[in-house]
């Protein structure tokens, strides 16, 4: 026991010797991903002259310990800290979390330091993460081999739970029992709904629609954010019930593909080496370019960088982060009544969407599939 309350190195464990359970699809913790990882924070606190690193973040955390279940409650920040020494890998816990991280998350090859839920820790010395955020940010875009096999089957997995829920929904049904079927899905495939938003015909105006007890109506979007290995996976849907071919289902159609041709600006525009504030300016002129408002990028973010956050980060006006190689992204282009939203890899040949259902209706557009409203 250290002084004033903390636990420091008189708790460390040995080595774990963890059991994570083997995802069919996935599979469990990947050394070699892990040995890279290590390798590159190793060369973080030589680029800073330190001897350890803490890191805190939920995005840090589960990439760091290649998408451990690092959490309790989805909206607090990790239950751990992970300090990466010259020579090992600590991770800080509560003892009475002990028992089930070893055996069902973490990492066969990390050191525990124990402490009672009431007691802090003493870091002390260690750099700590919010020092080197972006390093640590730029570290962690490029996907590596497990985590692009991850990201692409929690993506088909993300798409698949919106075409089972929309295929049989009903214009009577609510915003909230749709919400709710598609937190079921997602749970049932081993995902966390981190955010699940809906909106029927009446409230098509919020960019942000958390979901309530009014109807579907004539016409619905659906989005949902889901992770699993700390991933998250971005994707919006919409449906429509009215069928036929009325002046108002052209209108929406027409609205829509206007705001696929902006989405194809931004992956146009999605080009290693540059700023994603250079292509946020693409995507503003895409706007007035394709029949929207010149100021209509401002109603509403335009999306990002993807992976262990669910903008990883945000572009905004003359944000530095570039685009690399490998890296995945969700942009989400909008306007009143108009969205589109997948996450995609960019590699070598262009973007690849990874929210992918081929049951989903699609329209080509720049020469890819990309959706359309569902028509029930």
């Amino acid at each position: 026991m250290n002084p004033a309350g903390t636990v420091g190195d008189a708790a460390l464990l040995q080595p774990v010797a963890a059991t994570r359970p083997s995802d069919p699809e996935t599979g469990a913790p990947d050394a070699a991903d892990r040995a890279r990882k290590r390798a590159a924070v190793h060369e973080l606190l030589d680029r800073h002259g330190a001897e350890s690193v803490v890191l805190r973040s939920a995005a840090a955390v589960t990439w760091y310990l290649d998408g451990a279940r690092a959490h309790v409650s989805l909206a607090a920040d990790p239950i751990v800290t992970v300090r990466v020494t010259r020579d090992r890998d600590e991770v800080r816990v509560t003892d009475n979390e002990t028992g089930r991280l070893v055996a069902e998350e973490l990492p066969a090859d990390v050191s525990i330091v124990e402490r009672p839920w009431f007691q802090a820790l003493d870091d002390a010395g260690a750099l700590d993460e919010s020092a080197v955020d972006g390093e640590l940010r730029s570290l962690r875009r490029v996907l590596l081999p497990a985590e692009s096999r991850r990201f692409r089957s929690l993506g088909q997995d993300a798409a698949a739970v919106l075409t089972a829920v929309l295929r049989a929904a009903d214009p009577s049904d609510t915003e909230r029992s749709i919400a709710a079927r598609v937190a079921g899905e997602v749970v049932a495939r081993g995902a966390d709904p981190v955010v699940v938003l809906v909106a029927g015909a009446s409230r098509l105006g919020f960019r942000h629609p958390l979901p309530t007890d009014a109807p579907l109506g004539r016409r619905a979007m659906v989005v949902l954010c889901a992770r699993r290995h700390g991933l998250i996976a971005n994707v919006t849907r919409w449906v429509g019930f009215d069928g036929g071919d009325s002046a108002e289902r052209r209108a929406d159609q027409e609205r829509q593909q206007r705001i696929l041709e902006v989405e194809a600006t931004a992956f146009r525009a999605t080009v290693p080496g540059r700023s994603l504030g250079e292509v946020l300016v693409d995507i503003e002129r895409a706007y007035a370019d394709h029949g929207f408002g010149p100021e209509e990028w401002r109603a509403h973010h335009q999306g990002g960088a993807a992976g262990y956050a669910g903008r990883d980060p945000r572009a905004t006006p003359g944000a530095r982060d570039t685009v690399a190689l490998g890296q995945a992204f969700a942009w989400n282009p909008s306007a009143p009544g108009a969205k589109v939203e997948d996450t995609v890899l960019l590699g070598s040949a262009g973007v690849e969407a990874l929210t992918v259902d081929p049951a989903w209706p699609t329209t080509v557009v720049d020469g890819r599939p990309r959706p359309v409203q569902l028509e029930r």
